[in-house]
């Protein structure tokens, strides 16, 4: 067995002469949970897009662990009201599960109410419980989401977190997120990494924010609101490149 899930090797994306991923590494193990931030245009999804093999990097290399099965939860997706879909029929759409399998995860994320329902007509809370639903639906062994909570009110965004710490708990699955909401997952997750197109630091949440590159991307007051342990972490990178001022979480 593999002592990985999922590993991308010096991933490089250009696009219309920009660089939006240049060598990046990131490996995810079993069990794992991992958090993936960085400011707007970091290259968080399209890392995500390669991994998953939705996008071929121009260099670089993903490898996945043989059998491993992705479930996969995007920031949104916008149903179309002209072309209806119930969310009992979008739960299964071109997946081979069981009913048994089906009923097991509207017990898990609570969506039982929801299932005769369009899903066009559901609230940004109820859409995300029915693609997390859906995500979970084939028992991945590795769940990847992209901004999960984005759309949320603060109190929907606490509910969602509340949620997956509880799947993270109970099923045998690694976790890898892109999220803005760093300090509503300090509890859960292990590991952060930080992105601006390269690998700028990564580390255990109380590490990374002493960190001068997540400081940098940062700021002081996010770094000293999730700091919960000192810790001597230095950095040589070239900080010009960061925009502190516009990369607010």
């Amino acid at each position: 067995m593999t002592d990985f899930l999922i590993k991308g090797q010096s991933l490089t994306v250009t696009r219309q002469g920009r660089q939006i991923l240049d060598h990046v590494d990131l490996q995810i193990a079993q069990r794992e949970f991992v958090t993936l931030v960085g400011p707007n245009g970091a290259g968080k999804t399209m890392l995500l897009k390669c991994l998953m093999g939705f996008y071929k990097p121009d260099l670089g290399m993903v490898s996945i662990a043989p059998d491993v099965k992705i479930g996969y939860m995007p920031q949104s997706i916008s149903p179309d009201a002209v072309l209806p879909i119930s969310v009992q029929r979008f739960l299964s759409l071109n997946l081979k599960v069981t009913q048994q399998d089906i009923d097991n995860v509207i017990a898990e994320t609570g969506i039982d109410g929801l299932l005769d329902s369009q899903l066009h007509n559901l609230s940004g809370g109820e859409r995300q419980k029915v693609l997390m639903a859906r995500a979970l639906i084939n028992k991945p062994d590795i769940l990847i989401l992209d901004e999960p909570a984005q759309n949320l009110d603060v109190s929907g965004q606490l509910a969602f977190y509340k949620q997956l710490e509880h799947i993270y708990r109970t099923r045998e699955l690694a976790i890898l997120m892109v999220s803005h909401d760093l300090h509503l997952v300090m509890a859960s997750t292990q590991k952060v990494v930080c992105l601006y197109q390269h690998v700028c630091c990564s580390g255990a949440p109380q590490t990374i924010t002493q960190d001068p590159e997540f400081i940098a991307m940062f700021g002081d007051d996010m770094a000293r609101m999730m700091a919960v342990y000192p810790h001597d972490h230095n950095h040589d990178h070239d900080h010009s490149h960061h925009d502190p001022e516009g990369a607010g979480l």
